[in-house]
């Protein structure tokens, strides 16, 4: 038996950010050698960032990347850094760099390209061919292969080769972005993927924010038989350090069908045949829990909403209050994410504004430490209702005297956030931004859509989450319970314009999310009616939501650069 301390560099680059990136990986690097680790294993395009999109169509950027990766290898020494790049030569790569004394000792170049949801890379990268063979790395006298995320995912890819011809470990490197549930399913992959090659994985993830998407960490290690060994935290950013014992499997692959070496051993790169760790004590291994499904979502928006602030170099967020529980659960996501002094919250009363909710915005503020302020927009509205009086003449109030209000906030929070440079968070969420319940040019301006992904049942969840979580009414009672309402123009309920939401959310959810046509959500059980009639206000909407800000992505298809319809199109399935 040989024992392996592989370190999990879970790091938070910042895309394009080269001297940044590179900081960082050296620092961990450091740690890594420090801890006697054999092996440090960086994400999937640590050096520049992932998904660095159209950057790499500039040579230059490219050219400098590659610089970076020479940088990291001189730096290197016994422990082996495995790091990932963009490779070039007549095309473009998503490879892994394999460094250690000084020098890059080999590549990887990635074998299987998502190309489907959020996922272009078949714009960009060409995958490693036959014309690459696979070779395999001996590290402490084990051989090691490697792995670039979506290559881990197929049952017959580049693992079961390199398993096959002869590797005891692979280093699986990953940009894997978060949805609801993905940590659960990802695991039982890689466990299925460890017990099928006989073969010790280990499984490194970054953990960030970059525009739409969430990463999630939750880097794990894996022993031949798919026994989980170790793993990281979600949502945070750590190396996580393992002993990983890599018995001889022979019996085992002489035994079991799936693990019977059936190819000629590949070729080896000998890079060290005795370990760093070698009478060191052993680690005790950590194996963090996951989090429930509501904190996690919680904790994605979190982590996306600070990434985003800051790494486009805001410091502050400002947010309409309008004692609703859309804006309320975005301003305690934002204290979260960047602290209560860089949070403002401004209400924005009118004549239609109830007192209970000025009451429960201001009652918010407080508890969360925010700074408050009021602005009315009665004399502005008023303004708008006399200067356009002439050309409205005879025609009765309707959603045009609604939406001049909401114009009227976003135009205020802009003035806000161009005086002093605070970022506007918006507060619409999946289910009002789906049909189209929201005002362009109103409430939709802003910089970033906190809960843009979140359907409407969900913000309650999270709601009574945070209130759980800190073991008192921060969130006021009455703004959980209390009917949903615009409040732009007398008695008004969303229930007025929209069905319940514990109605429309599983319909936009079939829709959405699920790409089910009307006809299909009507066959499982759902009113025909309403059925077409929500799934027409999606459609007709598809125009209003390309006018609106980035924001956090948490479920398996979000609004943006992930569904991707025709604004104008014919088919009503």
């Amino acid at each position: 038996m040989t024992r392996l301390r592989i370190a999990l560099a879970q790091t938070n680059p910042t895309v394009g950010d080269l001297q940044g990136n590179l900081a960082a990986i050296l620092a961990f690097y450091d740690q890594a050698l420090a801890a006697s680790c054999d092996i440090v294993a960086f994400p999937e395009l640590c050096v520049t960032g992932y998904p660095p999109e159209d950057l790499v169509l500039k040579p230059g950027f490219v050219s400098d990347n590659k610089d970076i990766l020479a940088t990291i290898a001189a730096h290197t020494s016994s422990c082996v850094a495995v790091v990932g790049f963009v490779d070039s030569d007549r095309d473009l790569y998503n490879a892994a760099a394999v460094c250690s004394e000084g020098e890059v000792r080999g590549r990887y170049r990635k074998r299987l390209l998502p190309n489907y949801g959020v996922f272009d890379e078949a714009r960009y990268f060409t995958p490693g061919a036959e014309s690459d063979p696979l070779e395999l790395f001996v590290i402490g006298g084990v051989k090691v292969g490697i792995s670039i995320c979506e290559d881990i995912w197929s049952p017959t890819g580049p693992l079961a080769t390199q398993a096959a011809g002869g590797a005891e470990l692979n280093i699986n490197i990953n940009g894997s972005p978060y949805h609801r549930g993905k940590v659960t399913g990802r695991e039982r992959m890689l466990a299925t993927r460890a017990a099928d090659a006989s073969c010790a994985l280990v499984y490194v993830n970054q953990v960030c924010g970059q525009d739409e998407l969430v990463f999630d960490g939750a880097s794990m290690a894996f022993d031949a038989d798919g026994n989980l060994l170790a793993r990281a935290a979600q949502f945070s950013e750590e190396l996580l350090i393992v002993d990983v014992d890599i018995e001889p499997v022979y019996r085992k692959r002489l035994l079991d069908p799936r693990g019977r070496v059936t190819e000629t051993l590949l070729p080896t790169v000998v890079i060290s045949d005795t370990t760093n760790a070698h009478g060191h004590t052993t680690v005790p291994a950590r194996v963090v829990a996951l989090l429930d499904p509501v904190a996690e979502m919680y904790q994605a928006l979190v982590l996306g909403t600070r990434d985003y602030v800051r790494k486009n170099h805001f410091s502050d967020v400002v947010i309409g209050l309008s004692g609703g529980i859309d804006s309320t659960i975005v301003a305690c996501i934002a204290v979260d994410a960047l602290g209560a002094e860089h949070v403002h919250g401004v209400s924005m009363p009118s004549r239609y504004s109830s007192d209970g909710s000025k009451d429960d915005a201001k009652a918010l503020a407080d508890n969360l430490g925010i700074d408050y302020r009021t602005v009315a927009i009665e004399p502005a509205f008023g303004a708008y209702l006399d200067m356009l009086a002439p050309s409205f003449a005879d025609k009765p109030a309707d959603l045009t005297e609604e939406n001049l209000q909401s114009r009227i906030r976003g135009t205020t929070l802009m003035a806000l956030s161009n005086k002093f440079g605070w970022m506007v968070l918006t507060t619409g969420n999946k289910s009002e931004m789906a049909v189209g319940y929201f005002t362009i040019y109103g409430d939709s301006v802003g910089g970033y859509a906190v809960i843009k992904d979140v359907l409407k049942t969900s913000v309650y969840d999270l709601c009574r989450y945070y209130n759980e979580r800190e073991g008192r009414e921060v969130i006021p009672e009455v703004v959980i319970t209390k009917p949903p309402s615009a409040e732009l123009r007398p008695d008004q309920r969303d229930d007025q314009s929209l069905p319940p939401y514990e109605v429309l959310d599983p319909i936009l959810a079939m829709y959405v999310e699920d790409d089910r046509t009307a006809t299909e959500i009507i066959a499982a059980g759902h009113d025909e009616a309403l059925v077409r009639r929500i799934t027409r206000l999606v459609d007709v909407n598809e125009y209003k939501r390309r006018q609106c800000p980035p924001g956090v992505r948490v479920s398996i298809k979000a609004f943006g650069k992930d569904r991707r319809l025709p604004i104008t199109s014919g088919y009503r399935g």
